[in-house]
């Protein structure tokens, strides 16, 4: 699927996205899943091919035949493969958009959500001058999207912040790095401090916690942590060490709805407000964002933009809409509430692989 326009961060730019899709059978209820692994291994250490292939040749087999009570025994069933929590995410959310069709449910009531309108942010990305970024940002505030997130670099980062926030002076306004600082920045970060943000999202090594934690008591800003947390231990240990007070959820970063569940729980109960990030889904995956954003946890406006932020056409019917003030309406219907529109999708598909069936 070709992106509107390019859509560019720390870590490079993007054009366009190339999909996985799994489609699980459940004794002839079938669900639909996404892995949101990029075509590059430039946000962690996944890839478009390298999942498919762990896909068709473990993870998918290990479930073949396999008698399932619920999605949330999927969890210990993939644990044998390490990592690799994207490939495992788009299988496990299959399986719970099945289980949720056949017991006539939405997704995000089987998940223990709760029927209210979910807040909507946006992800900008690096643009070229201060200037282009105001436009920008005060295209999608006029919209009405809840949040604006301003991805930043060394050197495009300071400036293009502050003009923003001197145009929208009570937007909520969020940074966020991608891992493009060091410890060494941090006086730096901290002219970010005046400017009123929400937060600042991972900005030091995507794999770090130690660190943020004494960035952390250097800011005023609160930090938000992405890239670091993989497992629910991992936000515990952040929790603990106060390497962050907000956290962003990534269904495919953390491996699934069930681990998700988990990490909400977790935070919830820690005080530590999360949202639900995003990783420029198509329609299937980000009706799964909708979902779980639905957790009494997810208080914050997630990256869960409707489908015309993206998409000149996208893959499922209706499109996902924001409506006027903000906020998407979780769907009524069984499942992830959208259908998969297959025919668009056979047209871009380039190949199918069938396992067990």
């Amino acid at each position: 699927m070709r992106l509107k326009a390019p859509f560019v961060t720390s870590f490079g730019s993007q054009q366009g996205r190339r999909f996985i899709l799994v489609e699980a059978d459940l004794d002839g209820v079938t669900g639909y899943g996404e892995v949101t692994a990029f075509g590059a291994p430039l946000y962690n250490e996944e890839f478009t091919d390298s999942a498919f292939l762990v896909l068709r040749d473990y993870l998918i087999p290990r479930l073949l035949g396999e008698e399932i009570e619920s999605p949330s025994d999927v969890v210990g069933r993939l644990s044998f493969v390490r990592r690799h929590n994207m490939a495992k995410a788009g299988l496990e959310g299959a399986i719970w958009d099945a289980f949720a069709r056949a017991q006539g449910v939405p997704l995000w009531q089987a998940l223990g959500g709760e029927r209210r309108p979910i807040p909507v942010g946006v992800s900008i990305g690096i643009q070229s001058s201060p200037a282009e970024l105001v436009r920008v940002a005060s295209a999608f505030h006029a919209q009405g999207y809840r949040r604006l997130k301003l991805k930043i670099e060394p050197g495009r980062d300071i400036a293009f912040v502050a003009a923003v926030r001197e145009a929208l002076p009570t937007a909520q306004i969020m940074a966020d790095a991608n891992s493009a600082y060091t410890l060494a920045d941090a006086d730096h970060l901290a002219q970010l401090d005046p400017l009123d943000l929400m937060m600042i999202e991972q900005p030091l090594s995507h794999d770090d916690i130690f660190d943020h934690a004494e960035l952390q008591r250097r800011l005023r800003t609160s930090i938000c942590l992405d890239e670091s947390i993989h497992t629910p231990a991992d936000a515990a240990l952040a929790i603990r060490l106060g390497s962050c007070r907000i956290i962003n959820i990534k269904v495919g970063r953390v491996g699934g709805l069930e681990h998700v569940r988990t990490i909400e729980r977790l935070c919830r109960e820690a005080g530590v407000p999360v949202w639900c990030g995003g990783m420029l889904e198509s329609g299937i995956g980000r009706a799964h964002n909708v979902a779980l954003a639905s957790l009494p946890g997810f208080t914050l406006p997630g990256d869960t933009s409707g489908s015309d932020r993206y998409w000149d056409k996208d893959i499922v019917e209706p499109p996902v809409t924001v409506s006027p003030d903000g906020t998407i309406t979780l769907p009524d219907g069984p499942g992830i509430g959208y259908a998969p529109d297959l025919g668009t999708i056979e047209a871009l598909t380039e190949s199918v692989v069938t396992l067990g069936g």
